[in-house]
């Protein structure tokens, strides 16, 4: 099913000229020409054509890949971009302005994607511009790697390892070598660079609707910056399986696409098409840089990730893999003032990893090593099954907790309670359960280890008093405490111990002056066992817990939901604390009566 698409901006057909007014008003060493909407051209404001004693460097396309190509305008890269209208190619008039624009004795080198109208309106206007006395060069650049050959006359697309030619040309340019030499170098690089893009979605054009061919738990692999089509269309598949059949396809000995074999230095360029967070294109290089190393025997000099060369708002990636030598390093590492050039490592790498510190705690303690007992005692069996019940409930609520928490959070409640669950049921094997005080403190280590957010600081202050002196919230704040606050509220008294003859486990008073729970108070005083207490405290935190949908939140993420919907659905993290904590006691009844 189609769907208007959402975008911020006015007129569609003012998108390029608007991006253009936008970008010179960011980077004052840009400047454009003065020709919209037909001619629009982005340049260097520190060059005059006539003037200008070094090769340009023009190169261009449609619009939409941003910040390709006029994001990599600058002193060490291009002298001037040439912006079609959105995935069309710049006119010839446009192209011709541009030339005549930066050009001066030294000619300029064209950089062209390999695309049917780009490679003719270029070429027109070089022929043109010959024929008014430039200098003037071509290098095509066709890097995809997905199509099998032979592609008949269209030949291989040009995709994002584009930019490093153009990155390789700028360098050479500003060195002063002469036309002839600067166009070598390029079309040298444009051999030795190799590209495949994988979609998750397909782009949508400004004013048009949004398709969605691909539908749910698909990939298209090879799909061109334009959205045309791919290779083919698979099931979705885990990133690491992605990255490496798209290794292969660049690396195939079959296509020999790239003269890369094992032993080989390359550099690794990972693009986002446009919709693609951060997050996941470091994840792709992440598996990229080792797959090539190990799987491919290949030595990574340099590694560039970001959204170099879009595809408007795709979601997806593509991988560029170049042949290096010296040469060609020395030239992505030349400076370059082009805003949108990333700066690539280089050099010795220090060790990726290093220890984590242990509190100096750790180093004082005695040589003593914290593990489960051989046999545990009665009190060490009924710790277990609490703590078992406890983190297995929290496990079985992930999803509603994550409901809840879309509603009125950022959705994550019941995903960072589910890691600090399946910590401690894969720690406890080790935990040293005849000694609750040292349990607890390991339980803390697991969930420390592995839960961030709120709750997970919260899970590490122990004390309810902690809690709020640095989270802030108090008794009806609409947080966990809702249902800590009243559970230990109903067991009444100062230290209640939970097993008559034993140290197990002590419950600190604290004041709740809520009288919604003082009920549960006059069973205490009734004369109610103990283990009978933990229940009733946790039908308090179960009570108190659910109390939450009437409250206005004070703290957290919550405040800024409005009141409607906070009152649709209980606090996911009093919801939490109160399952754990009615599980833990049922499991602690059950199994006192059967000790």
């Amino acid at each position: 099913m189609d769907f208007q698409s959402k975008k911020l901006i006015n007129d569609p057909n003012d998108v390029v000229t608007e991006f253009i007014e936008g970008l010179i008003e960011n980077y004052p060493g840009l400047q454009y020409l003065d020709g919209f909407p037909e001619v629009k051209v982005v340049l260097r404001a520190d060059v005059s054509g006539a003037k200008y004693d070094k090769v340009a460097i023009i190169s261009g396309g449609g619009s939409g890949h941003e910040p390709a190509h006029a994001g990599f305008v600058g002193e060490g890269m291009l002298t001037a971009a040439i912006c079609g209208d959105v995935f069309a190619s710049p006119n010839v008039d446009s192209i011709l302005a541009g030339i005549r624009a930066v050009t001066g004795p030294m000619g300029c080198l064209l950089i062209v994607k390999n695309y049917t109208g780009d490679r003719l309106n270029f070429g027109l206007a070089a022929e043109q511009a010959k024929s008014e006395g430039y200098k003037v060069e071509m290098v095509i650049v066709g890097d995809d790697c997905a199509l099998p050959p032979p592609r008949g006359i269209a030949g291989r697309r040009g995709l994002a390892g584009t930019l490093l030619v153009h990155k390789v040309a700028g360098a050479a340019a500003a060195c002063g070598l002469p036309l002839a030499d600067v166009a070598a170098e390029a079309k040298r690089a444009s051999e030795m660079v190799g590209t495949m893009g994988v979609a998750l979605s397909v782009c949508t054009l400004p004013g048009q609707v949004t398709s969605d061919r691909l539908g749910p738990g698909k990939m298209e692999l090879g799909l061109g910056i334009h959205g045309e089509a791919g290779a083919a269309v698979a099931d979705l598949q885990p990133v690491d399986v992605v990255v490496s059949h798209v290794l292969k396809e660049i690396l195939s000995p079959e296509t020999n696409y790239v003269p890369i074999t094992r032993g080989s230095r390359v550099v690794l360029l990972i693009n986002g098409l446009g919709a693609t967070p951060l997050m996941e294109l470091m994840i792709i290089a992440g598996k990229a840089v080792p797959e090539l190393q190990l799987e491919h025997g290949l030595a990574v000099d340099r590694v560039y990730t970001g959204s170099f060369m879009t595809s408007l708002d795709m979601a997806g990636f593509s991988i560029s893999v170049m042949k290096a030598d010296q040469a060609i390093l020395d030239r992505l590492d030349a400076p370059t003032k082009a805003p949108n050039w990333p700066v690539g490592a280089e050099g010795n790498r220090p060790p990726a990893k290093i220890p984590v510190p242990l509190p100096p705690s750790h180093s004082i303690k005695s040589d003593k090593t914290l593990s489960r007992p051989e046999k545990l005692s009665p009190q060490g069996h009924i710790l277990e099954a609490a703590i078992e019940a406890a983190a297995t409930e929290v496990v079985n609520l992930r999803d509603n907790l994550n409901e809840w928490d879309n509603k009125v959070g950022d959705g994550d409640c019941g995903s960072t309670m589910f890691r600090g669950a399946v910590a401690i049921l894969e720690d406890m094997k080790n935990y040293p359960l005849n000694d609750p005080a040292e349990t607890i403190n390991e339980i803390g280590a697991s969930i420390g280890r592995v839960m961030g957010g709120t709750s997970g600081a919260d899970s590490l202050e122990a004390a309810i008093a902690a809690v709020s002196k640095y989270g802030g919230a108090s008794a009806g704040y609409r947080t966990l405490l809702d249902a800590l606050i009243p559970a230990l509220s109903a067991l009444k008294e100062v230290n209640i111990m939970l097993f008559h003859d034993t140290s197990f486990a002590f419950f600190s008073y604290i004041p709740y002056s809520s009288r919604n729970f003082m009920h549960w108070d006059q069973r205490l005083n009734a004369g109610d066992d103990p283990v009978d207490a933990f229940i009733v405290s946790a039908e308090a935190a179960s009570a108190g817990a659910e109390s939450t949908k009437h409250m206005q939140a004070q703290a957290g993420r919550s405040t800024y939901v409005p009141g409607d919907i906070l009152a649709s659905v209980p606090d996911p993290g009093a919801m939490a604390a109160a399952a754990w904590y009615r599980a833990a006691a049922l499991a602690v009844k059950e199994k006192y009566n059967t000790a």
